[in-house]
């Protein structure tokens, strides 16, 4: 069951390859009611414990498939529901200590029937959240 907000507690974890801790992983959901087509997606932003990571460190999972940032344009027939989360993945080497994380997001998407000046749309958020280990 997804939570209300953005940033989902559930999902919140480091990740590892051949034994070393590459890196993080977070769900989020989107707040447009619409969903949002994968080439609309412009990316998110990522910041936690004050150390911010550009969207170009963001890799995206829609379903099952992963995304950069620089695939979006190309991922017209992928859609991310409302109703379900998408998992941002972010490198960096050693992950996070575990404990509380101050953790903020910008998603950055542009909404196909808006006019150009009005875009792109930002959705941001913040949460406290704990990672267990």
């Amino acid at each position: 069951m997804l939570e209300k907000e953005m940033i989902q507690e559930k999902g919140f974890k480091n990740i590892s390859r051949n034994g070393q801790i590459t890196g993080f992983q977070v769900a989020v959901r989107t707040l447009y009611y619409r969903g949002i087509w994968a080439s609309l997606l412009e990316g998110a932003e990522v910041t936690v414990d004050g150390e911010k990571f550009p969207k170009e460190q963001v890799t995206w999972t829609i379903g099952t498939r992963t995304f950069t940032v620089a695939d979006f344009p190309n991922a017209a027939n992928v859609r991310w529901p409302f109703e379900e989360t998408a998992t941002l993945t972010i490198n960096k080497p050693g992950g996070l200590k575990p404990g509380f994380h101050d953790f903020e997001i910008a998603v950055i998407f542009r909404a196909s029937y808006m006019p150009i000046e009005m875009q792109p749309w930002i959705n941001r958020a913040s949460r406290k959240l704990v990672l267990v280990q």
